[in-house]
């Protein structure tokens, strides 16, 4: 074991401030600080207040995670960083302070993507992803369908969103329920009290001429939105519970049976569920129930390691050293669409470790 890559793992894409710090596929440690309470009045993450929650929470995070794991700073083989996809400001937080601690330690530094590092943190998990694997990544921002045949280098898309997330879908109904945010927890749990077949909502992008792995929920939420104003207007009271069953229903329906035929068609026998909306669960108890009936091993990791995290992010720095990929230069910058066909950010093949960096300024 002490022979695998060390790394510590930076995330700062949105409103969680992450630091993980793995030891080849061992979680040692998994330090969040979040601000979504920050942001829960203005019904929505707000990029200004996330960047300075990342800048304020960024060094006592970091110490927790080494604390945590017991290991010293010095120890680390890497330190690895969300370059993007994500809010570019709090991107920008979080490539700072890798660049900082990669130049103080004289430690190579290796920017990665943040939809690949969901994918790369089910090995801490459920051990090493078969090659090839198919992804279901489904958050606030993506809803995503990926075919990864060598996470560090190979994740090729197969569809994904054109309108609304799911994850933001999930929000933006608990907002219209009065529910609060973010919304996904809420409506879980509403929904576990209601029918799920109490109202027939849209299952978006299911027709025979629609694009086969593409996602659309602007119109399920228009659709449910509508639906309860209609009921106030006619001065009925709402079935919380039930509309938040029906809508939960149409989500996951429509991302496990997309996801179950990508696999299929693909001849994938694997899927993964990542993201912060695979959390859900029922989400997690259909996807399960339809791979099963279609010879599909089903992985997914514990709640935990769904949400942003710096875990995932360690993770996949850890297979970037361990599988020997070029570490990134010192003018990585956050890229806030960095496209998942873009695993990692990198380097031009020479030694980015600076000779100062290399006398190790950490203390």
């Amino acid at each position: 074991m002490a022979d695998e890559p060390l790394v510590l793992g930076i995330e700062t894409s949105c409103d969680e401030t992450g630091v993980g710090i793995v030891r080849g596929r061992t979680l040692l440690a998994d330090a969040v600080a979040s601000s979504v309470d920050e942001h829960a009045r203005f019904g929505g993450v707000v990029p200004e207040v996330a960047s300075r929650a990342h800048l304020e929470a960024m060094v006592p995070t970091i110490e927790r995670a080494l604390k945590e794991a017991g290991v010293s700073a010095r120890d680390l083989d890497g330190v690895a960083v969300t370059a993007g996809p994500g809010l570019a400001g709090a991107l920008l937080v979080g490539v700072s302070a890798a660049k900082a601690y990669a130049y103080a330690l004289g430690k190579p530094l290796y920017g990665v993507n943040h939809l690949a590092s969901h994918i790369c943190v089910d090995q801490l998990e459920h051990g090493a992803l078969p090659e090839p694997t198919m992804a279901l990544l489904v958050s606030g921002g993506h809803s995503s369908l990926l075919l990864s045949t060598d996470i560090t280098s190979d994740v090729r898309p197969m569809g994904a969103t054109i309108d609304d997330a799911a994850g933001e879908a999930f929000d933006k109904i608990a907002r219209v329920l009065n529910l609060g945010f973010p919304g996904g927890p809420v409506i879980d749990r509403y929904a576990k009290e209601g029918d799920p077949d109490a109202i027939a909502f849209p299952r978006g992008l299911t027709g025979p001429r629609d694009p086969a792995y593409d996602f659309s929920f602007s119109g399920l939420k228009t659709a449910v939105a509508r639906w309860i104003e209609a009921r106030r207007a006619a001065g009925e009271e709402v079935p919380v519970r039930d509309v938040a069953a029906s809508f939960q229903e149409a989500v996951v329906d429509v991302l496990t049976r997309k996801a179950v035929r990508a696999c299929k068609d693909e001849g994938v026998d694997h899927l993964m569920i990542g993201g912060g909306v695979a959390a859900n669960s029922r989400l997690r108890a259909l996807a399960q129930e339809r791979c099963e009936a279609a010879g599909i091993r089903l992985r997914v990791p514990r709640p935990k390691l769904c949400t942003d995290n710096g875990a995932m992010v360690a993770a996949l720095g850890a297979e970037m050293v361990a599988r020997g990929r070029a570490a990134s230069d010192w003018d990585l910058s956050a890229d806030s669409s960095l496209p998942v066909t873009d695993p990692h950010v990198p380097g031009h093949g020479h030694d980015h470790v600076h000779e100062t960096a290399k006398e190790n300024l950490y203390s």
